[in-house]
């Protein structure tokens, strides 16, 4: 006796739900099907809001450091749609002096720093990923230690006193140099480098510099553009170890500028105010104008490097952290 033959099944006269069923791939799961149009309408909206609540306070910071006087009496403060625009606010706070310096000592702070992290994270991570490095598991154990337990502010600062760090550069990069979540993502990275190219490198006479150099870090281009971006960012946010190390006004960084005028409402050495106008030379900008224009200064750098290193990020942080 034979088994009936089944032919091929005519979705076109079966009901709307079978057929699709039918058609669907039964490989894909389906969460990666195409979706429908009331989802793909759903999500336009969603990413619609999600894009106005991160631009719409960026607009009114820079509409509002654009805005005069009266444009921003008149909206009682913040302003939302811009009536006149003028550029008097940066033009006061680039003409003194005080910014313009606050910005090159951050960009010198961003780039000596991040050059100097991403150096001992690079060369501590790639020992660490080397299963025959000298005591391997120890020191693993102790970046986790540190990790986990720090010493407090006030030893902090009593290291930092006793080295003769107060008031000098080095108190600013020191001690955030190195980052140990940083090197345990690079480390990650770099045991997921295979092996048969590290020993193909060996066998023809490559020592360790060379295959870090040449062989490990092209591979890792991703994770390591994110982790610079990391330390960049930090650095250029950094304020509380200027607060807490730096005397001088003149070595402040545009950070803790911007904290003093922003957050605590204080003017600017060898500026004035006037009833919340800034006073600088002949001419008067609104205080809340001037606020504004020193916080758009503040995003302009990061605003700049990110879209460049965005693509690095899942590839990057996501392989890097599984991998390993």
């Amino acid at each position: 006796m034979t088994a009936p033959t089944i032919g091929p099944v005519d979705t076109a006269v079966m009901p709307a739900p079978a057929a699709q069923i039918l058609r669907r791939d039964s490989t894909r799961p389906v969460w990666e099907e195409e979706p429908t149009k009331a989802g793909q309408s759903l999500k336009g909206l969603t990413l619609t809001v999600v894009c106005a609540l991160i631009l719409g306070p960026l607009w009114v910071v820079i509409v509002t450091s654009l805005s005069d006087q009266k444009t921003i009496t008149d909206a009682g403060g913040l302003v939302i749609v811009p009536k006149s625009i003028t550029f008097n606010a940066y033009t006061e706070i680039l003409s003194g002096g005080v910014v313009t310096r606050a910005v090159m000592v951050s960009l010198g702070l961003t780039l000596v720093g991040t050059a100097i992290s991403m150096a001992v994270s690079i060369l501590a991570a790639y020992g660490l990923s080397r299963p025959g490095s000298f005591a391997h598991r120890p020191l693993l154990l102790t970046l986790l230690i540190t990790m986990f337990f720090g010493a407090g502010l006030i030893p902090t600062y009593l290291l930092i006193s006793g080295m003769g760090l107060i008031d000098s550069y080095w108190a600013l990069i020191l001690p955030s140099a190195v980052s140990i979540f940083n090197i345990l993502v690079l480390r990650s990275f770099f045991m997921s480098t295979a092996p048969e190219l590290i020993d193909s490198a060996r066998i023809d006479g490559a020592g360790e510099w060379r295959i870090l150099l040449q062989i490990v870090l092209p591979l890792s281009r991703a994770v390591t553009a994110v982790i610079a971006l990391f330390y960049a960012v930090g650095y250029w946010s950094s304020w509380f170890n200027a607060m807490l190390y730096i005397n001088s006004p003149e070595k402040w960084p545009l950070q803790l500028i911007l904290r003093y005028y922003v957050l605590m409402h204080q003017s600017f050495p060898g500026s004035g105010t006037n009833n919340g106008i800034m006073t600088v030379g002949a001419n008067q900008v609104p205080g809340l104008a001037v606020q504004m224009a020193v916080m758009v200064l503040a995003l302009i750098p990061v605003a700049i490097i990110y879209p460049f290193v965005q693509k690095h990020f899942q590839k990057g942080m996501l392989i890097g952290a599984v991998k390993g």
